[in-house]
This record gives C-alpha cells, sequence and structure tokens, in this order.
C-alpha cells in the first residue's frame, strides 16, 4: 500500500516514515503543505495527517479534499485530535501525538484490509 506522509516537522515525518516501512508500506513524501499533498494524492493509498501544515492549520480541509476526490483514505496523526472537527467524517483514524510504532502500524493495517475488502479481494465466492 502507498502511504502518504503529510507532516511538516522534519523528525515525526521521517519516524512516521520508518513505521510505515517497516510495516511493509512504500511511502509517498513526506510533505508539509496542502498544495504538496493534493499533487501527491494520486500516488497514494492512504495519508497519515497531521491538522497543522507548513501553511497553516489546514489538515482537515486537506483530509475532505482526499477522501472526495482522491479515494485516499486519511488516518489522522496530530498533538490535537479534538480540532479535527469535521474533518473526521469519513477518515479512518485519529491517533493522537505522541504516537507508538504499534498504534501507527495497526491503523495501516486495518487500512489495508478494509481496501481489499472494498476493491473485492477478500470477497468470498
Amino acid at each position: 500500500m502507498k502511504v502518504m506522509i503529510v507532516e511538516d516537522e522534519g523528525l515525526i515525518a521521517l519516524e512516521l516514515e520508518r513505521i510505515a516501512q517497516d510495516a511493509g508500506h512504500q511511502t509517498v513524501g513526506p510533505v508539509s503543505t496542502v498544495e504538496q499533498a493534493l499533487a501527491y494524492a494520486p500516488k497514494s493509498d492512504v495519508a497519515l495527517v497531521d491538522l497543522s501544515l507548513a501553511d497553516g492549520v489546514s489538515g482537515a480541509q486537506l483530509a475532505r479534499r482526499l477522501i472526495d476526490r482522491y479515494g485516499v483514505d486519511v488516518i489522522f496523526v496530530t498533538g490535537s485530535p479534538e480540532n479535527v472537527g469535521n474533518g473526521m467524517e469519513g477518515a479512518l483514524d485519529i491517533i493522537p501525538k505522541p504516537f507508538t510504532d504499534d498504534r501507527i502500524a495497526s491503523a495501516l493495517s486495518r487500512a489495508q484490509a478494509l481496501r481489499r475488502d472494498f476493491d473485492g479481494s477478500n470477497a468470498v465466492l
């Protein structure tokens, strides 16, 4: 699965990238702005999205666009989970910072399972 990292804090972005790769996923990015994320959206299956990005507090609005326009699954990774608001609708999960490797890997595993089920790969004949 292709996981886009949308995080403007470099160390956190690298940590998310490492966790996703260790879990067997390809990573896209990291990216730190809405514009960059939208440019990479067609190449992504799921996005780990922070609420506060380099171009302002825009993660929730970005999530709506990723979900609605590109069919990208969104998992919020944020220090302010209470601020997700209406961006949550359609998101798969909200992971508060600080996070653990297991929490991120587990959310990605669930996203992958849901994606397979949606694609029909796990359909029972």
